[in-house]
This record gives C-alpha cells, sequence and structure tokens, in this order.
C-alpha cells in the first residue's frame, strides 16, 4: 500500500524558503541531530580519448576565508542524485557550463565529513555530512555564480600538487586526488 496524501502546509513555513529547502532554524536543527546529504563534483575537461586535460578548481569566499574547492551543494528532499549534480554544477559553474553528468550516477567515493576534528580526514564545522563524490566532464563556458568567485582550469598534475592542496580546506584535496587516481592520472 502507498500513501499518496500530501501533508498539511507547515505553519512555521517562510514563504521565502523555496521548495525542497529548509528554513535556516530547521536546517540548523538538523546538522545537530544527523547527517546531512551533499554531493561534490570534480569538474575537469578532456580530450577526444577520454583523458582528463584540466581539472576545474572554484575560488570560494566563506566564513571570511578564501580558499580553493570542488563544486559541492546538498541533495534536496525528493530530489534525484542527477538532479542535484546538475543543480549544484549549474549552482557554482553557470547555466551553460554543459556536464556531461553520469548515465548512472555512482560515486567514485563517498566522502565522511565531521564537525570535529581529526575524527576523519574530511571536516566541516557546520555539520556531520556524507557527500557522493564525482567527475564530471564539463564541456561549455563557466561562469562561477554564488559564493564561487573564479574558476581556474589547471592540468592534473598542478591541481594534485602541494600548493593548491594548502589552498584547498576540510579535506577536499584528499578528495581531489582520490579523483585523479580513481580517472588513473595519478598513482
Amino acid at each position: 500500500m502507498t500513501d499518496t496524501a500530501e501533508l498539511p502546509p507547515d505553519p512555521d513555513d517562510d514563504d521565502s524558503t523555496p521548495p525542497g529547502w529548509l528554513s535556516e532554524g530547521e536546517l540548523l536543527d538538523a546538522r545537530e541531530m544527523l547527517p546531512i546529504v551533499y554531493v561534490n563534483v570534480v569538474p575537469v575537461r578532456t580530450a577526444a580519448d577520454g583523458s582528463i586535460t584540466e581539472v576545474g578548481l572554484l575560488l570560494r569566499a566563506d566564513d571570511d576565508a578564501v580558499s580553493r574547492a570542488l563544486v559541492a551543494g546538498r541533495v534536496l528532499y525528493h530530489e534525484t542524485i542527477r538532479d542535484a549534480l546538475r543543480r549544484n554544477l549549474e549552482k557554482d559553474l553557470g547555466s551553460v557550463a554543459m556536464p556531461r553528468l553520469p548515465m548512472n550516477p555512482t560515486p567514485f567515493s563517498i566522502a565522511e565529513y565531521f564537525p570535529t576534528p581529526g575524527v576523519s580526514e574530511f571536516h566541516d564545522t557546520r555539520q556531520h555530512a556524507i557527500a557522493l563524490s564525482y567527475v564530471v566532464p564539463v564541456d561549455g563556458f563557466c561562469e562561477p555564480s554564488q559564493n564561487a568567485l573564479d574558476i581556474v582550469w589547471l592540468s592534473p598534475e598542478e591541481a594534485a600538487g602541494a600548493n593548491i592542496a594548502q589552498q584547498m580546506m576540510g579535506g577536499q584535496d584528499v578528495l581531489l586526488r582520490r579523483a585523479l587516481a580513481y580517472c588513473g592520472v595519478l598513482p
């Protein structure tokens, strides 16, 4: 038996909160009680043979810090993983980035972020988060938006270097190196 009845509107909902989003208060409460699901994306440019020629890294300004970052964002309630990938890529890279989303959205890795330093190689002071991680080829023009200030395209070797690792926060440098190893670019 399936339940198709809709829930009544929540009187505490703010009309300015988009459908599928939690209000700021609800999000803070949820972050204290359960892991939040995210997607992490390593955008890449590829040659005709499918080999990675460039890796795209965002320049972000968050919490009074500027850092290099992967595309990342939450998966909304009742949103498919493919739709979450599409929405977050568009949010960070613009509407004409032309990502080639995977036919089967199986992640290359799952990163588990903890608010407590030292529990995992991934750290997020706000919450316990589970991030499904993907490498997605991007063919179009990328124009960073929202809190992404810029995007830089680097060779895989440059992207995996110590200089870039020092500019990334929360363990995203580890995830980037895993992505490149998964794609056969790094040993």
